[in-house]
């Protein structure tokens, strides 16, 4: 006679699996938007059209990311509220780069060991990132792995679709020399560099050694500054999009830094020149965070902003005399700008002055 062995004897918790789905339903709700068709729980995720029949050339745009190694330290500290919004970051803030709103998302959560309170915890932090993104959680996908992961261990994966008219997306084709680039903040490392991070900063220290204050980052304790989120820059784009601010293209800086992103937003024949500072200091205000990250792993500025965002989350550019006007509605949806460079005749790289 067979052994009796059941789907929990091999690892996997189906009862366990259903106590996390109640425990995200409400946060999900929270999320919904007057297209979303039904509820969780269908096999695949119902969104109307309509938020696109006004358009003129209504165009799809999707994209699709994860949140990395900094998934590791969230693990060591034991902290999964806020790595949910990274991965909504990762995906929103890349598809309005071409002035798409961002209308649905769906989420995929590989764990070792499935555990109800954490999952409704990331989840929890999703769905905080899809309300900011202006984005309904329309589904995802809790996959257990016993005996392939540790079982404290998970990964991200997002997917997000958006919609942009054709006539009003913004992008390369719209820059133009003399342009000027504008920088919005970013709140600390984001979600990029973090084999570095961890190699230079993490390794090595106990968890009460990262929980520690350090003066060096005005009191805030190493593990705190690292799991910082990612700023959600895409609604409140969106909403200066609507009102009309004139911008030509927009960069969000993500892995490769300053340098390997903002050219992403020129055309061939164009240079960014970004205004790097020199022994005056930084033009802009860069996060104490990084500037320990920098100074830990001995970076040179080159290195520094290939690898890191460096203070700048988002990089939008304009015409030098819509300056003031595109500033003045990102102020008002709540994003402050500083001038970081200007556009001048090249080859579509990033130059430093």
């Amino acid at each position: 006679m067979a052994e009796h062995i059941t789907y929990a004897d091999a690892g996997v918790d189906v009862d366990e699996g259903a106590r996390a789905v109640d425990a995200i339903k409400d946060v999900v709700a929270s999320t919904m938007r007057p297209e979303v068709i039904g509820g969780l729980g269908g096999f695949g995720s119902c969104f109307s059209a309509a938020a696109m029949k006004d358009m003129e050339d209504p165009v799809l745009v999707s994209g699709t990311d994860g949140v990395g190694t900094k998934l590791a330290i969230a693990q060591l500290l034991g902290k999964h509220d806020t790595v949910g919004q990274d991965l909504v970051a990762m995906c929103a803030d890349d598809v309005v780069v071409v002035g798409a709103e961002p209308l649905f998302f769906l989420d995929y959560v590989a764990v070792g060991k499935l555990e109800a309170d954490a999952m409704a915890q990331i989840v929890g932090g999703i769905a905080a990132g899809c309300r900011q993104a202006g984005c309904a959680l329309v589904g995802g996908e809790m996959a257990e792995h016993p005996g392939v992961m540790n079982p404290s261990d998970y990964d991200l994966a997002g997917f997000v679709v958006g919609v942009v008219d054709r006539t009003r997306m913004i992008g390369p084709e719209l820059v133009r020399e003399g342009d000027v680039v504008l920088g919005i903040p970013s709140s600390g490392i984001h979600s990029n560099g973090y084999s570095l991070v961890r190699k230079v900063a993490i390794e090595g220290r106990s968890v009460d050694e990262l929980r520690e204050p350090l003066a060096e980052l005005g009191g805030e304790s190493l593990g705190d500054a690292v799991l910082r989120p990612t700023t959600i820059y895409a609604g409140a784009l969106v909403r200066a999009l609507r009102a009309g601010a004139p911008i030509h293209a927009m960069a969000h800086i993500t892995g490769g830094g300053i340098t390997e992103n903002l050219n992403r937003a020129l055309p061939a024949g164009l240079d960014a020149v970004v205004y790097r500072g020199g022994d005056e200091g930084p033009v802009w205000d860069i996060p104490p965070i990084i500037a320990y990250m920098v100074k830990a792993a001995g970076l040179t500025p080159d290195e520094a902003y290939k690898t890191f965002n460096m203070g700048v989350g988002m990089s939008v550019i304009c015409a030098p005399d819509d300056v003031d006007d595109v500033r003045h509605k990102l102020a008002d949806e709540g994003l402050q700008t500083f001038e970081m460079g200007k556009i001048v005749a090249g080859s579509g790289c990033v130059v430093y002055e």
